[in-house]
């Protein structure tokens, strides 16, 4: 009986408990895999939610919602990168003609079917790092819309030795002609 237990509690007891160890991590792991499996059913399902609403947002022209929800796109990514907008305003939209620029002479009618689009002028003032700006407009840049920048200033803010600036523009975005007439 020594000598069983002896070989028991030296050779088989820790081949036993190794095994069991094995086993006992096998099983929290097959928990972990249900669990992920449905955080990405959960996800799946979140996605196919969303996606009618990033399609709606993803056209290349604004319509005058669109244009209402680009002020809250621009404090969005300003949020994500730590700037702070202190003026934003919308402007007259002009008409761009098919073929250059309608003359005066031709009627509104015969002028409003030869718009291809109206560009909507947005000037803004945002304040914050100059690195987060860049990584601002980087973000803008990869959105679906048609944004152009027309005029920047940047200017370095003398008070504060953090490398804060002040950024003024003139961003101009591209408007659907039935929605601006």
């Amino acid at each position: 009986i020594i000598i069983f237990l002896i070989i028991y509690y030296s050779i088989v007891n820790p081949i036993v408990k190794n095994k069991q160890a094995k086993i006992n991590d096998m099983i929290q792991k097959k928990d972990e895999i249900s669990k992920l499996q449905s955080d990405i059913k959960k996800a799946k399902a979140q996605i196919k939610k969303l996606t009618p609403v990033y399609e709606k947002h993803s056209k290349l022209f604004h319509s005058k919602e669109e244009v209402e929800d680009l002020y809250d796109s621009l404090s969005r990514f300003a949020d994500r990168y730590g700037l702070v907008i202190s003026k934003i305003s919308r402007g007259k939209p002009t008409p761009v003609y098919k073929g250059g620029s309608a003359s005066k002479k031709k009627s509104k009618k015969k002028a409003a079917s030869n718009i291809a689009y109206f560009r909507i002028p947005v000037s803004y003032v945002i304040q914050g790092n100059f690195l987060s700006y860049l990584k601002f407009k980087r973000a803008l840049s990869k959105s679906k819309k048609l944004l152009n920048f027309d005029k920047e200033s940047i200017k370095v803010v003398k008070q504060n030795t953090t490398g804060a600036i002040s950024a003024n523009g003139v961003l101009t975005i591209v408007g659907l002609t039935d929605e601006f007439l």
